[in-house]
């Protein structure tokens, strides 16, 4: 969902030469990074170490033909040009360009003034080329749907040199269920500034598209009910109703039990869905989402460990529909029944950890990269996420616990808490409260203690086998 927070246009001239300065060094391999914004930092983290993007690139590449994406995102896009249309004449008359650009970064439709749209077309800011940042690096349309808020890149904050004479600022509108981008709504201007009103008018237009979504998701949930009703009526197996991300949206008393969530409780609007805190049984039910997406005769089935249980349960998946849409599945327990969905290793404990990937963070004007067995816990504090770590407390880059916790499943780390993601092979000692809660004490110095809530107290015991 989008951050729909002040979109902040932060001064120029008293930065440019300080950030230029900055990202000459960054490109030269240094990582000193002093003077310039934390998102922008970490953006061109990822240009030159995760994505390897040349900084001497002059134009945008063509985008790929291969797009996969549901009815609802063309709906998507058709009201942002909407809402980029109406605009359009402010926007030419301080010589701007506006653009929709899907997920992928691909420039769908460009809009505004004609001398700046000839500037843009000779970088290929133009329709049929890809922005996505892996693809030209740190910009508008590509950072915005990196992050999860608005995004402004001035100048030499771009990645690409060619592209400093460019301001942008761009918004991503994503998907309310997955989360996963869905388009990408943007203004450039040209050796100029961008106008006050620009952060406002961007991030109305996304919200105002971002509340068609939250409703067709509703009607998504609401049919995910009536076909759990259905189901419990002609099935005597315990049943479950999943969205595409693997949040409950309804659980039978027995399912809920081992889901650890509120029985029989009808939650169609995804904003208060449950997550289950089961990292196999989330994974499992995005790839039902994914095959039964492509194949809607598709059935699946598994083994995944639930609440309050030491041995694997059986569990299948069986997708609904809406107008031909895929809205989620329903889950049945104590059945083996379709194609058995690949099992991935099991991360428990401190296993994978030599083959994990780093863990980006950053400490005031510089990038740090971790290895797994360096952090001892995760911390979700408002919208950014905080590790305690060997080297001190740090920022690290990925914005959300949730993506986080997926990222490191496989190295040993563990939901405890929604606040909280542990590493394992960290935990030094485990106290008990006077009403049997648990507190898991850390080696991260001064015997740092995070809480287990109820629900996730049984994984808990389960993986460290007390």
């Amino acid at each position: 969902m989008v951050d729909m927070h002040r979109l902040d246009l932060p001064a120029r001239k008293p930065r440019k030469a300080t950030v230029y300065e900055a990202w000459e060094r960054f490109v030269r391999g240094e990582d000193d990074v002093h003077g310039v914004r934390p998102e922008v930092a970490l953006s061109w983290h990822r240009c030159r170490d995760q994505y390897g993007v040349d900084p001497s690139l002059t134009e945008a590449p063509v985008a790929t033909a291969d797009v996969d994406h549901a009815l609802e995102h063309d709906v998507v896009f058709a009201e942002l040009g909407f809402r980029a249309a109406s605009v359009v004449d402010e926007v030419s008359n301080i010589g701007g360009v506006v653009t929709v650009a899907d997920a992928s970064g691909r420039v769908l439709a460009e809009w505004g003034d004609k001398a700046t749209r000839a500037f843009a077309a000779k970088a290929n800011l133009a329709p049929w080329y890809c922005w996505s940042e892996c693809a030209t690096g740190t910009n508008g349309m590509g950072t915005a749907l990196e992050t999860t808020s608005p995004v402004v890149i001035r100048g030499a904050e771009h990645w690409c040199q060619a592209f400093h004479d460019w301001t942008c600022a761009g918004v991503a509108v994503r998907d309310v269920v997955t989360k996963e981008p869905v388009a990408v709504l943007n203004i450039s201007c040209w050796r100029s500034e961008l106008p006050k009103a620009a952060g406002a008018w961007l991030s109305n237009a996304a919200s105002r598209t971002q509340f068609m979504l939250r409703r067709r998701a509703r009607d998504a949930g609401a049919e995910l009910v009536a076909a759990y009703n259905h189901a419990r009526s002609r099935s005597g197996a315990s049943v479950a109703a999943l969205d595409p991300a693997g949040r409950v949206v309804i659980a039978d008393e027995k399912a809920s039990v081992l889901l650890g969530v509120p029985s029989s409780t009808p939650a169609p609007d995804p904003a208060v869905r449950w997550n289950p805190r089961l990292p196999e049984l989330i994974k499992a039910a995005r790839y039902a989402a994914k095959q039964a997406s492509h194949n809607p005769a598709w059935v699946g089935s598994t083994q995944v460990f639930t609440h309050l249980a030491d041995d694997p349960t059986p569990i299948s998946f069986r997708p609904v529909f809406l107008s031909g849409h895929l809205v989620g599945n329903l889950v049945s327990f104590g059945v083996s029944e379709g194609e058995q969905l690949p099992r991935a290793d099991s991360g428990g404990g401190a296993r994978g950890q030599d083959h994990a990937p780093r863990i980006v963070a950053s400490r005031e004007n510089r990038m740090v990269l971790l290895r797994p067995p360096e952090v001892s816990f995760a911390e979700s504090e408002g919208n950014d996420v905080w590790l305690s770590t060997d080297q001190g407390r740090l920022r690290a880059a990925t914005p959300a616990l949730d993506k986080l916790e997926r990222e490191l499943g496989g190295s040993g780390f563990l939901r405890v808490h929604r606040q909280y993601v542990v590493n394992l092979a960290r935990v030094r000692e485990v106290e008990r409260g006077f009403k049997g809660e648990l507190a898991l004490v850390m080696d991260s110095g001064a015997d740092a203690m995070v809480p287990v809530s109820r629900r996730n107290a049984p994984a808990v015991r389960r993986e460290l086998g007390i």
